[in-house]
């Protein structure tokens, strides 16, 4: 026990249990009775525990106040409240009990009406959703929590087995009536900001940035460590939902890296419409690769750099089979992820045992939030205009072939750190240059990257050339074709630059900073 902790000599002696989630309901309420507490119960929870042979009063008979409205109102009535929120060691209060008649409740074992998994099937309508959102049991939860020195609130049935052992030791610590309480408000909080985030996102004027924002988000797992072993780290997911929209087929436990890598990776390859497959170190990639077949497009994608791949993430957007699988077995690796295996494939690999296979869906990120000067960042998500848009700004225009792969390149500069200069044929990359503090370092970063020959190769840059001397080094190095932004004091300098040496260059008019 904490040091200022102590038992709360009060006993319990009546019980409200009303909850949706009827797991160890049962259990619960039988070790009650069992010890002579008075329970009191609402519709469903009532009958769920008089079918199992329990003593349940209903709420309504010790109220004096009948469920009305179809059950929307139970509890709602001066005799609840007051049983729950008035303040023992308030003299006052006491009286006031007495004078009212209205006797103690001292437990309070209540969990939400499922709005979550409502709203989590198809085509929910708002209707539907209105009715499951549950009014008395946060109430009353919150009632417990304000009073929790005197009334215990249980909000899930986790909690249930540290309650019965406590109470079988003489009483409820302090530490534990805190933590119930913090537990409701964290609850309750989760649980208006789901109800408010879809209620909004029904609203045909809802605002992109509205004046305050919350985030109903649960812990899945906690990590090993963060970035680095001194770290802390859990991994969080919509509460909407009680799993992280993906599936770890097998292999060693997710590290933070690893989801962080995943994430990257399975961004990069659902941009891209034909199969493709990536290879990501350090959420860049450092090969990716475009074909017929998904077992082409890794061949590809690892060829751009073999060795970069040691130790990396690869993502598919087509399913994994087996000679997609056979050209992994030789390589180390940390995580593989695809929208499926095949039973061929879950062969291979498997005799990988701590190769991570993880079985993704499509993501769904609308927003993106990053933390910055103590505060958070929102913003949308980055996406494509598309080539339609593009336009050529010098004589000579692109190939056919050169503009199949501007688009390909164009794709995967963004998703490069910038700055960012990206060469590549019409379906490989050949050369990444990543992160760097100047494009001329990221131009000449991408040849000195580049294992293929960056003869005859296209380039993209997240944003423009604000000198020639970028535009030139990559040249220099077999360039043919460019897309870049456009929108420097200095473009017709960048033009002429790209007339003098015979290429191709598109301004796509849009950029992609990826910090």
């Amino acid at each position: 026990m904490a040091s200022g902790d102590h038992l709360v000599s009060r006993a319990i002696r009546r019980a409200i249990l009303s909850v949706s989630d009827k797991t160890g309901i049962v259990e619960l309420a039988r070790f009650l009775a069992q010890r002579n507490v008075e329970i009191l119960s609402t519709g469903g929870t009532a009958r769920h525990l008089s079918d199992a042979g329990l003593p349940v009063t209903s709420i309504a008979s010790w109220s004096g106040a009948p469920e009305v409205f179809g059950g929307r109102v139970k509890t709602l009535t001066p005799r609840v409240f007051g049983a729950i929120l008035y303040d023992r060691d308030n003299p006052d209060h006491a009286e006031e009990s007495t004078v009212h008649k209205i006797p103690d409740i001292d437990l309070v074992v209540v969990n939400l009406y499922p709005f979550e998994s409502t709203i989590s099937t198809p085509d929910v309508s708002v209707a539907d959703a209105i009715e499951q959102i549950d009014v008395g049991g946060p109430s009353m939860l919150r009632a417990a929590a304000k009073n929790h020195r005197h009334v215990l609130p249980l909000c899930d049935p986790s909690q249930y087995a540290r309650f019965m052992t406590e109470m079988d030791q003489g009483d409820v610590t302090d530490e534990f009536r805190r933590e119930a309480a913090i537990a409701v408000f964290r609850k309750t909080a989760s649980y208006d900001a789901l109800i408010a985030e879809f209620l909004s996102s029904r609203s045909s004027d809802r605002p992109l940035f509205p004046d305050s924002f919350f985030l109903p988000f649960r812990k899945i797992q906690d990590l090993r460590y963060g970035e680095n072993p001194q770290q802390a780290a859990a991994f969080y997911a919509p509460a909407a939902r009680s799993t992280p929209g993906f599936e770890q087929l097998q292999g060693k436990e997710l590290s933070y890296n690893n989801i962080a890598d995943l994430d990257a990776a399975w961004r990069l390859v659902g941009d891209f419409g034909d199969p493709a497959c990536a290879v990501i170190k350090h959420t860049n990639p450092c090969g990716a690769g475009m074909g017929a077949a998904i077992d082409e497009a890794l061949r590809l994608a690892i060829e751009a750099d073999p060795v970069s791949a040691f130790g990396g993430v690869i993502a598919c957007n087509r399913e994994l089979d087996g000679r997609s699988a056979s050209l992994l077995e030789s390589m180390f690796l940390e995580v593989i992820v695809a929208p499926s295996f095949s039973a061929e494939a879950l062969e291979l690999l498997g005799r990988k045992k701590n190769l991570r296979l993880v079985s993704s869906g499509p993501l769904q990120v609308p927003m993106e939030l990053r933390t910055a000067a103590g505060g958070f960042l929102l913003q949308t998500s980055d996406e494509f205009a598309g080539a339609d848009t593009w336009k050529v700004v010098t004589k000579k225009a692109p190939t056919g072939t050169e503009m199949e792969a501007l688009e390909f390149a164009w794709i995967l500069c963004a998703h490069v750190k910038s700055n960012a200069i990206v060469l590549t044929r019409r379906n490989q990359s050949a050369g990444i240059g990543a992160g760097q503090m100047s494009r001329v370092d990221a131009a000449k970063l991408a040849i000195t990257k580049s294992v293929l020959p960056t003869n005859g190769t296209v380039c993209a840059s997240d944003a423009f050339f604000p000198f020639r001397d970028g535009l030139d080094i990559v040249i220099d190095a077999g360039v043919t074709a460019v897309a870049q932004p456009g929108g420097s004091v200095r473009d017709e300098e960048v033009i002429s630059a790209a007339d003098e040496r015979g290429i191709a260059m598109l301004f796509t008019g849009e950029r992609h900073f990826r910090h």
